[in-house]
């Protein structure tokens, strides 16, 4: 079976696992995510649909899947780019958690929602039922490309594999970046040692 067999057999199994309270409903229904392999990156395709159905700024819903997928993207037209292959049904576990925790109201289970800011506090405040909660607003660590694979720099990496000789191995855009000692499905700060082309040697950085 080819990869991009296995990618859309994930696909497949990944959407017939939206809840039903997401996907179906009177009210309220979420876009099916609708994401394509193109070359070693992720498309999600359907982007601004599911930004503009959950009435939210999609540079939030964005920095919210960067900082849990642990990948880099960006926003083309009415897509985004991951610079990395997804997991398609890690990608629609976390647009769920990102309805849930930004968009569901907790007391009476409905949509019509708005984020409002409160000095330094955010809440999710519910149009239906007037309830309001905090929550937590976080930005993603800002994307560093290509010429931030340098010798010395520490960089946070998601271990995609592991090398023929036990190495880790992780990638930032064109890079191959090699990690000393790490496991597949780690997320860690590296320090970048030798950078030679394309591939660079890292080891785990200090906590």
């Amino acid at each position: 079976m080819t990869e991009n067999s296995d990618y859309l057999r994930l696909l497949r199994r990944a959407k017939q696992e939206i809840p039903d309270s997401l996907s179906t409903g009177e009210r309220f229904q979420l876009p099916e995510p609708d994401v394509i392999l193109e070359g070693k990156s992720s498309v999600l395709r359907n982007f601004m649909d599911i930004a503009e159905r959950v009435r939210r700024d999609p540079e939030h819903l964005l920095q919210y899947l960067l900082r849990e997928l642990g990948t880099p993207g960006t926003i083309e037209g009415r897509r985004v780019v991951f610079k990395s292959k997804v997991n398609p049904a890690q990608l629609v576990e976390r647009i769920r958690e990102y309805t849930e925790m930004y968009v569901i109201c907790s007391e009476c289970g409905r949509p019509d929602t708005k984020l409002v800011k409160e000095g330094r506090v955010h809440f999710l405040e519910c149009e239906a039922c007037g309830a309001k909660r905090p929550v937590s607003v976080k930005r993603a660590a800002a994307v560093q490309e290509g010429p931030a694979v340098r010798e010395g720099a520490v960089l946070e990496v998601m271990i995609e594999d592991t090398g023929s000789r036990g190495d880790g191995i992780a990638r930032i855009d064109k890079y191959i970046i090699y990690v000393q000692g790490a496991k597949k499905g780690e997320r860690l700060n590296v320090k970048i040692g030798r950078v030679t082309g394309t591939i660079a040697f890292a080891t785990v950085a200090p906590q």
